[in-house]
């Protein structure tokens, strides 16, 4: 069975107008919806302002039924104060269409756009793309001047934007874009990574609440912040600035007169007001970096500033304003810092809605080598020069980058800083072999008091590389367990004590002495890895 055509509108007060026998030379948009072939509604729902515009209605639907006799027309009256004002017709129309009894089932749904004021063709807009409206829209157009037809021209759009292809490749293609400045244009292959930034997309684009970013030192997390503003800024959705304070740095007074000003005479040295960087973020986009540092005085005013938009700034008795968003970033435990009651419980809270975990290099290994360009091109972009690896250094540096023994302690700084050193060093523009090695061994220098390098390397060279994960870890424990042995027979009883029990006759030295002839070892040089 066919659905139910079903069209609401809103009377026009002056294109609905006309008497007498000229009124039909006149188009009158809502009578010439019975007058279309190939779209004649079972029923219109008609509002209007029955006091004022009572007489004019029963005109236009007499017409209306004398165009369409089957057509059904329902009036409804309905009152605004200010039909040109946006929040009472918003509030109007959408008590109107809640107490509607729709049955999507049975009926299909039309708004006619073409009357009304241009408020209320916004309102119905908004109500019909967040659907509040379970329809389409409906415009309808006069006649051409040499056109007898008085029906006019009618088209419906559906706001159901996935049903068109173009606009849904266009968005697509949009999202990408952005998604892309967020990674600074890095082609980012860590999945997990990935689909945590399609997600900051979504919340940057749509949410002004405050966003929590964690990870460790060099994760990225100040850098990541600057491009969620960079967006937004592009979007036209924040018109300040961006500022950006590393919480650590706060001691003492200094700590709320930086973040939340003074007046002048508020405490020895104010010799004059001081604005404070949440003023000066208003509009914009306050970065707070190791928030974790801040103290428990300056966590209850900052809760104050996000909950209210007031603060009071050191030494005065006026509250100022300022209407900035949030980006909070720290490599603390924050649930631990509230149980050690360090930090303020309500105040994590009020940060926690949005919170990403940034991973560390180490953690997103395939990700090295787009970064590793990204540096590269920085740098010569930066210092006006052109500077590339050749084939071998590259593929030497990228071996040992992406390697379970790079420990990337300070994760992408690290990487920078050796990229920097790299390109600074390399000889007319080019990073040789040579400059790759020496730079491999300032990093396993500086990670030696975290990560120690692995016994593997001095033992094997490059062809540590080439060994499996699980025989590269089986290994090391192999060479560790001989560098603490009197012997070759000792460390083989020590490493083979449970499978010797279930032999007959057993040699453990000689089964040892094979392992390690597997990997080109022999006993000596592992015994040198005691040193």
């Amino acid at each position: 069975m066919d659905k139910r055509q079903v069209v609401f509108g809103m009377l026009g007060t002056q294109l609905d107008t006309g008497s007498g026998p000229k009124r039909w030379e006149k188009w009158r948009p809502t009578v010439a919806l019975g007058m279309h072939e190939d779209f004649v509604p079972d029923r219109v729902e008609l509002l209007l302002d029955e006091r004022r515009f009572g007489k004019l209605a029963t005109q236009v639907c007499e017409d209306l039924v004398q165009m369409a006799p089957d057509t059904v027309v329902h009036r409804h009256d309905v009152y605004m104060a200010d039909p040109w004002e946006f929040e009472g017709v918003y509030a109007c129309l959408h008590d109107f269409l809640a107490a509607y009894p729709f049955a999507p089932d049975e009926e299909d749904y039309y708004i006619h756009i073409t009357t009304g004021t241009h408020v209320s063709q916004i309102c119905w807009f908004l109500l019909t793309e967040s659907r509040h409206f379970p329809g389409r829209l409906l415009q309808t157009s006069p006649p051409r001047k040499q056109d007898s037809d008085q029906a006019g021209t009618y088209a419906l759009i559906d706001l159901d934007l996935s049903r068109y292809d173009r606009i849904a490749q266009r968005f697509a293609q949009q999202q990408l874009q952005d998604r892309d400045l967020l990674k600074s244009g890095i082609a980012t292959r860590n999945a997990a990574f990935n689909r945590m930034i399609e997600q900051i997309e979504i919340v940057a684009t749509r949410s002004r609440a405050p966003m929590l970013l964690t990870g460790p030192t060099g994760a990225g997390k100040s850098h990541l912040a600057r491009r969620v503003f960079d967006l937004k800024k592009l979007k036209h959705q924040l018109p300040g600035r961006f500022v950006e304070v590393n919480c650590a740095t706060l001691r003492g007074d200094g700590a709320m007169s930086t973040l939340f000003g003074h007046t002048k005479g508020a405490y020895t040295g104010a010799a004059s007001d001081r604005a404070g960087l949440l003023r000066s973020a208003h509009q914009g986009l306050l970065f707070l970096d190791e928030i974790g540092e801040l103290g428990l005085d300056e966590q209850a005013m900052l809760l104050r500033a996000l909950e209210d938009k007031r603060f009071l700034p050191v030494g005065s008795d006026r509250e100022v304003e300022s209407d900035f968003q949030l980006i909070a970033g720290t490599n603390r435990d924050l649930q631990e810092a509230v149980r050690a009651g360090r930090f303020r419980e309500d105040l994590l809270a009020r940060l926690n809605l949005w919170t990403y975990q940034l991973p560390g290099l180490a953690q997103r290994r395939e990700d090295i080598e787009p970064n590793l360009a990204f540096e590269l091109e920085r740098f010569s972009r930066e210092q006006h020069q052109q500077v590339r690896f050749n084939a071998e250094a590259r593929a030497r540096y990228l071996s040992f980058a992406t390697g379970a023994d790079a420990a990337w302690a300070g994760n992408f700084r690290d990487l920078g800083a050796s990229v920097m050193r790299l390109a600074t060093l390399a000889n007319a523009g080019r990073i040789q072999t040579e400059g790759v090695e020496e730079e491999i061994g300032r990093l396993r220098q500086q990670w030696a008091g975290g990560v120690m390098p692995s016994p593997l390397d001095a033992l094997l060279g490059d062809a540590v590389q080439e060994l499996d994960r699980f025989d590269r870890v089986q290994l090391e424990e192999v060479v560790r367990v001989c560098a603490q042995a009197k012997s070759l027979s000792a460390a083989g009883r020590e490493l083979f004590a449970v499978s010797r029990t279930q032999r007959a006759s057993t040699n453990d030295a000689d089964r040892l002495r094979k392992y390690l002839a597997r990997f080109g070892l022999d006993w000596e040089q592992v015994r040198g890895a005691r040193s």
